[in-house]
């Protein structure tokens, strides 16, 4: 029987900080490409990846140019970039040893390949510190330390699950968890109906993003903000009060992130605790509350353990 610390492994950001940098900007470079190629769904919901068996995916896209059907897959466990199309057709290659330029070309040469056009729009980083340098200049990135990739995708599939467990007490509009490129997190957000008035200064993104109240929970790996790995939460836009409201486990706590809250729960505080998917559920359901409360959501939004027919729950 496993200890509970072997399902959520320490996983220190600086243990592994060149490689989750290279591996953040191949996963911008095929998430640029789904941006390009995926139906538009409402709050951009078509941009992120999805957990597999053994990695993460595009889902089915289509080139708008030649309108073939295909999907870009990460194995993060045989550690493969694999492109397939409808037909059956497909092309890859091993991400190990490898720069950023490398990786961008090698995923330019198999869309060749099968004949797919669509190509990124902007072929540089989003918000990350060499955003005005090409993928394709990049050689200065590419570690890639296959234990490491490999802890990172068994441990976004653990989170991924909690999330899933967690979105289930909810019948309102919610999102799929899913995994984002840009900020290297994975997160499950729930709806309000109510319409949020963004400033013209806003940008496009942040306004489709946030057009409605939601409450968001998610997991990320570390950033220069926050270095170590943790649980979150948060209400958007914050309602009056929120950081003053109860969290769960002991361990939780609320920080303050730009102009708003955030809940947090590291990761290391509940790893090795007897039971982590307890204490998990326990802050995604006490920040969730917070936030639900004070905005005033309606108690009809929530259904215990998946069920609204109330014979049933």
């Amino acid at each position: 029987m496993k200890h509970p610390a072997d399902e959520f492994p320490e996983f220190p950001l600086a243990a592994w900080r060149p490689t989750k940098e290279t591996v953040h900007r191949f996963l911008q470079i095929v998430g640029k490409i789904r941006l390009a190629a995926a139906p538009r769904r409402n709050h951009w919901w078509h941009v992120p990846f999805h957990v597999t068996g053994n990695g993460i995916t595009t889902r089915p896209m289509r080139d708008p140019s030649t309108r073939r059907m295909f999907t870009i897959d990460f194995d993060f466990v045989g550690h493969r970039l694999e492109i397939r199309t409808l037909s059956g057709a497909s092309a890859g290659f091993p991400l190990g040893d490898r720069s950023v330029a490398d990786f961008y070309r090698a995923t330019c040469a198999a869309l060749e390949h099968l004949g797919i056009e669509v190509r990124p729009r902007i072929r540089r980083p989003f918000d990350l510190p060499d955003t005005g340098r090409p993928f394709a200049e990049d050689t200065e990135h590419r570690a890639y330390d296959r234990d490491a990739v490999t802890a990172y995708w068994r441990i976004l599939s653990r989170v991924a699950m909690e999330l899933e467990v967690a979105a289930g007490d909810f019948a309102g509009k919610i999102s799929p968890v899913h995994h984002f490129w840009h900020t290297f997190d994975i997160a499950v957000t729930r709806f309000s109906d109510r319409k949020v008035e963004s400033g013209p200064a806003t940008d496009p993104v942040t306004r489709e993003a946030y057009s409605r109240e939601v409450i968001s929970s998610g997991f990320w790996f570390g950033d220069d903000d926050n270095p170590e790995p943790a649980f979150y939460s948060y209400t958007a836009p914050e309602p009056e009060g929120l950081a003053g409201r109860h969290l769960e486990p002991a361990a939780a706590h609320w920080v303050k992130r730009n102009d708003s809250h955030m809940a947090l729960l590291p990761y290391e505080a509940v790893r090795a605790t007897q039971d982590p998917g307890a204490g998990i559920q326990a802050f995604y359901h006490s920040a969730y509350r917070a936030g639900a409360d004070l905005a005033g959501w309606p108690a009809e939004r929530e259904c215990e353990h998946g069920m609204t027919d109330p014979v049933l729950a």
